[in-house]
């Protein structure tokens, strides 16, 4: 007999206790450690406000890298710590000679310019999974490529990354794979086009959201810190710079899962069943969607900024009631809120002069340009390797653009943007590098080596490609300086 103690609670699910194990309490004990030395120690020519925003700094690095706390968690403690310590409702006081910055400009971040234009695509990529125009749109366009194995493989890819320029590319990837699992489930045990297939998705979703603002958050990220150093960079002018690189970058992953993994099959069966939804609702996002996007490539030419655009399909899509209370509480609300930790912490990074301090750790200038770029690729896809590449991002462009803005290396604001952004985005080695690898990887098709030599391999050659070939490409075009 069962103590109805032990049972579940009728009507609703227990929710689990938090569960703090020896290496989250490690982990927790050394970001205190970390929040508590530069109270302790003094560092040459840092100011005493920098002295605070470093124990910030310090105690999120930790807590980023090892989450300890829920990355989102990490966000909402830098914008509180900053307020105490560093705003002008500082509960120490202020150091002399300080101007602090209101403590509404951190609070500010969580209403960024740049967070409206994530939201907007949210809720497209939330109506577009309910009314399956994500499964119908691929099922559409995998028709024109054929059956062979090596077309099909390459409809799979390009669909993938058009919608994970639109689309979060975690919601893409689900969409997908929900595409894919039938076709791989025709083909024989053996056959390696399985691997291919699978694998294709998050490396997919992952390059293709390299090529608009709304694709992956750490573009956010940099666009959001650019704009706050008087960088505008429109959608059109970001897609310019970045998707011929997608592209060339998808051409090559596509050639390195067909040499790892070739087909055995001479053909595909292609039979996908479904249609569009011809509902009210489902008309109105079409519509929307088309003209979302329409406006958004066409910015240089009516001058609305993407991110005002952005929000227009939030509000569209809830005064029509097509999206509900209901379909709000299942957004990415914690994305949103690890954006905005990372645009405050830039915020007070540039505010108490932590970056120029950081920056001049390092003689920058005896460093050849060459050695520069490939330092902040290597290091933001090393990183991203292993933790977040949202939370890679929140840490290096903050700093990474204070270092452009010093003036003492031959480095442009937004070529350093472009270059720390797009790196974190080439991380795709482990499950855990990306959400979309972990969703690949939860469909038991593929393995961590599987993940690990088409990750580490198309990972080189975009950092090759975004090192050695695009900034001379932009240079020669006028595109960065």
């Amino acid at each position: 007999m069962t103590d109805r103690t032990d049972a579940p609670t009728r009507g609703r699910a227990r929710r689990r206790a938090p569960r703090f194990d020896r290496r989250r309490l490690i982990s927790l004990a050394v970001a205190t450690v970390a929040f508590a030395v530069p109270w302790v120690v003094t560092f040459d020519d840092l100011s005493p406000a920098g002295h605070r925003l470093f124990s910030v700094f310090a105690a999120a690095v930790v807590l980023w890298v090892t989450e300890a706390i829920p990355l989102h968690a990490t966000a909402a403690f830098i914008v509180s710590a900053q307020i105490l310590l560093i705003s002008d409702e500082a509960v120490l006081g202020l150091p002399a000679g300080y101007e602090a910055p209101p403590f509404a400009e951190f609070y500010g971040a969580f209403a960024h310019p740049i967070l409206m234009l994530f939201l907007g695509g949210f809720v497209l990529a939330d109506m577009s999974a309910r009314y399956g125009l994500d499964r119908n749109l691929a099922r559409v366009l995998l028709r024109p490529f054929g059956r062979r194995p090596a077309a099909v493989l390459a409809g799979v890819m390009v669909i993938t990354a058009i919608l994970s320029m639109f689309m979060s590319n975690t919601a893409t990837t689900a969409g997908m794979v929900a595409v894919v699992l039938p076709l791989v489930a025709r083909l024989d045990p053996g056959d390696r086009l399985r691997h291919s297939l699978v694998l294709a998705i998050p490396v997919a979703a992952n390059v293709g959201g390299i090529a608009t603002p709304v694709g992956t958050p750490p573009n956010a990220i940099a666009l959001g810190r650019l704009g706050d150093l008087g960088v505008r960079v429109t959608f059109v002018e970001w897609m310019v710079l970045a998707l011929p690189f997608a592209l060339v970058l998808l051409a090559v992953a596509w050639f390195v899962l067909l040499r790892l993994h070739p087909p055995s099959a001479g053909s595909v069966d292609l039979e996908i069943t479904g249609t569009f939804d011809r509902s009210a609702g489902a008309t109105v996002l079409y519509v929307t969607f088309a003209a979302t996007v329409a406006l958004w490539l066409t910015e240089p030419i009516h001058g609305v900024p993407a991110t005002i655009v952005g929000f227009v399909p939030v509000v569209v899509l809830m005064a029509t009631r097509i999206f509900g209370v209901e379909d709000m509480k299942r957004l990415n609300w914690h994305v949103l809120w690890l954006v905005a930790g990372g645009l405050a912490l830039g915020t007070g990074v540039a505010a108490t002069g932590f970056d120029r301090w950081l920056v001049g750790l390092v003689d920058w200038g005896d460093l050849p340009r060459f050695a520069l770029l490939a330092g902040l690729v290597g290091f933001a896809l090393a990183m991203s390797t292993v933790i977040s590449n949202s939370a890679t991002a929140n840490l290096l462009i903050p700093i990474g653009l204070g270092l452009a803005a010093s003036g003492v290396v031959d480095l442009d604001p937004l070529l350093t943007g472009l270059l720390i952004a797009i790196g974190c985005s080439l991380a795709m080695a482990l499950p855990v590098s990306t959400p979309p690898n972990a969703v690949a990887y939860s469909t038991g098709e593929v393995s961590t080596a599987d993940l690990v030599r088409s990750g580490v391999l198309v990972g080189a050659a975009g950092a090759f490609l975004l090192v050695v070939v695009a900034p001379p490409v932009w240079d020669a075009l006028g595109l960065v300086p």
